[in-house]
């Protein structure tokens, strides 16, 4: 069995998304396992590549010796099926899915066809598969053509965290994730405009250069919701544990989520949720520890944030099973005893 593993990912691994996150707990995991990995940092501009892109990407792998194992993270693995054919031939291929890149939320129909049939082709030439959640394995099966034996479902780790003391003062909502569509700031923002009678203040955390012009609708939509003096876009941080410590209400309205790993730090830093049944978020957010409301219902998202505010005594016992729902949660020794597994499977 080899135990060195190739790993490419598009653009910068520092980048601070969940999915990033994810391939660089990887990347430190395991090698305490017994795997060597060499990373490959694949260029800009996935998952919609210009033939420049594609062209330095097949270079770049074109360089790895002949029954090598090259796992690549889906960003980049499901854009491009002519590579991952080319590859196959004399690599041992695992394809990295967050989630299908056709679920991306304000793609027109045309561009979800050409992302779902290229991230069809591109899967049919990985030994191995592993996805974040059981959501998305249940899509690639039916909706991708991948067999159960090449699927391998690694959840996302958590680093356990202290049982935090009650805060006084005015509740801090907090919000952690990328600006773009698909994590639906816009209804957070809506939301809390239907609140400003009560007492609280929300802070943004997240990469604001991902979409600029979403990121411009959303300041707009800020300063006409009466309650702008109470809502910061803080931007990225490298690391969101202060943020989360500093905080007493987790929203974050997703339209979908290939699993939802703000979610699941939220839970551990024991923070009641308010989030919407999307995608795998009902997978990480056990009833108990938060609410759950329909997907774009500003209304209902509200209400469920009203509660937290105005019920002490309910905002604390969700707190509570929050935290204690996350000592179920994996950690990232056993995220990477399950990427080592595929990889096993892949190099035989």
């Amino acid at each position: 069995m080899t135990d060195t593993v190739h790993f490419a990912v598009p653009g910068d691994l520092d980048t601070p998304t969940g999915g990033y996150g994810y391939d660089r707990r990887l990347v430190a995991e395991l090698p305490t396992l017994g795997w060597s990995v060499e990373h490959i940092r694949l260029p800009d501009g996935f998952p919609n590549p210009g033939s420049n892109a594609l062209a330095e990407t097949a270079a770049l792998l074109d360089r790895l010796s002949d029954d090598g194992l090259l796992m690549i993270d889906g960003l980049a693995f499901g854009a491009m099926p002519e590579i991952a054919e080319i590859l196959a031939g004399r690599l041992r291929l695992v394809a990295m899915v967050h989630h299908p890149l056709a679920d991306e939320t304000g793609l027109s129909s045309s561009v979800v066809a050409r992302l779902e049939e290229s991230e069809r082709r591109s899967l049919r030439f990985a030994r191995q598969v592993i996805c974040t959640s059981r959501t998305t394995a249940e899509r690639l099966i039916s909706g991708f053509d991948v067999e159960p034996s090449r699927l391998t479902v690694a959840l996302p780790g958590t680093d356990r965290q202290p049982r935090k003391a009650a805060r006084q003062g005015p509740p801090t909502i907090l919000s952690l994730a990328a600006i773009v569509p698909r994590k639906g700031h816009d209804v957070l923002i809506g939301a809390l405009s239907k609140l400003a009678g009560r007492e609280w203040t929300c802070r943004i955390v997240g990469a604001l250069d991902r979409d600029p012009e979403w990121v411009k609708f959303l300041k707009t939509q800020t300063a006409k919701s009466g309650v702008a003096d109470r809502i910061v876009f803080v931007g990225p941080v490298t690391d969101p544990a202060e943020k989360l410590r500093a905080a007493d209400i987790f929203a974050l309205p997703s339209r979908h989520e290939g699993y939802g790993m703000a979610f699941a730090e939220a839970l551990t830093h024991g923070l009641p949720i308010v989030a919407c049944r999307a995608g795998a978020v009902p997978e990480v957010v056990a009833p108990e520890a938060g609410f759950l409301v329909p997907v774009d219902d500003t209304d209902a998202f509200a209400e469920a944030l009203a509660t937290l505010l105005d019920k002490d005594e309910i905002r604390v016992r969700m707190s509570e099973t929050a935290w204690r729902a996350a000592q179920d949660l994996p950690g990232w020794d056993d995220t990477a005893r399950s990427v080592a597994s595929a990889l096993e499977r892949a190099a035989i």
